[in-house]
């Protein structure tokens, strides 16, 4: 009666990895308990959650690295994994909610969320012309939530011009408006498999952790552009930040708590410095 605050099902995306291949689960390392699962196993994956009363799903592919390009042009293909992946989770659970990463990680052969010049620099209206592609493949396989994750300057409002004008104003834009350069992403990109290819960092695009101004201004600019929420990421080390844009903007906030933080809590409860279900609450 008195707490302030609860936790349910209802508050939560899962987030599901998807491999290529046939009745495929590919347990992942370095995040225990978690798996990449062929398109045509995701859907009961998806039928699991909703029987929990998770209302969304967030999609990450790990796509073959014979399809990854300094061009990343898999992330147009709309029989790629992620579309494909969509439809089959639509046409099986069609009540759930489906999220779809909009980034070039997953399909660039430096591992870079843009693409890069001889120097290696990310070229931010290039990039964004491929994203706003990307988002309307998504869009047009289903896809409920479009959320751009590469933190690139100016690209929801091109993504929310592109829907509108496509016809897809019912979809929905989560904007990774807050996304800090952090080392806890090592498992995911281990599960998305471009772990082993990123070239130099990505500090010119993501956040400095020493930075919460700048946090304010880079969320206030993607809802000026059209973004509906807001996420940011990481969750437990920047909860002053997930704080300070709550009260600023007043505007649904989501966190992400990734997967360096899920291996941290995984690997203290197996040294025994905690029970695992304690913990994660």
């Amino acid at each position: 009666m008195l707490a302030e605050h609860r936790l349910h099902p209802s508050d939560f995306i899962l987030p599901m990895f998807i491999c290529e291949g046939s009745g495929c689960e590919e347990p992942i390392e370095s995040l225990r308990g978690v798996s990449r699962w062929s398109v045509d196993r995701i859907a009961e994956r998806a039928k699991d959650a909703a029987k929990l009363g998770i209302p969304c799903i967030a999609l990450f592919p790990n796509t073959p690295g014979n399809l990854r390009t300094e061009d990343a042009k898999e992330a147009l293909n709309p029989d790629n994994l992620i579309c494909r992946a969509v439809r089959a989770i639509k046409d099986a659970v069609p009540e759930i909610g489906v999220l779809t990463d909009v980034a070039l990680d997953p399909y660039t052969a430096h591992g870079h969320d843009g693409l890069v010049d001889e120097r290696g620099c990310v070229i931010t209206d290039d990039t964004v012309a491929i994203l706003v592609e990307q988002s309307l493949v998504q869009a047009q396989a289903g896809a409920d939530i479009i959320a751009p994750s590469d933190m690139m300057d100016g690209r929801v409002g091109a993504i929310r011009s592109a829907l509108e004008s496509e016809g897809h104003c019912d979809v929905a834009i989560m904007a990774y408006a807050a996304k800090y350069a952090s080392a806890f992403y090592g498992p995911f990109r281990d599960a998305v498999g471009s772990g082993g290819l990123l070239k130099g960092d990505k500090k010119s695009y993501q956040m400095d952790p020493a930075n919460a101004l700048e946090a304010l201004r880079e969320v206030a600019l993607d809802i000026a552009e059209g973004a509906d929420t807001v996420l940011v990421k990481s969750g437990l080390p920047y909860l002053d930040i997930v704080r300070r844009v709550k009260e600023r903007f007043e505007v649904p906030v989501f966190a992400y708590q990734v997967s360096g933080e899920d291996a941290m809590i995984e690997a203290a409860a197996a040294a025994g410095a905690g029970d695992r279900d304690a913990l994660v609450l």
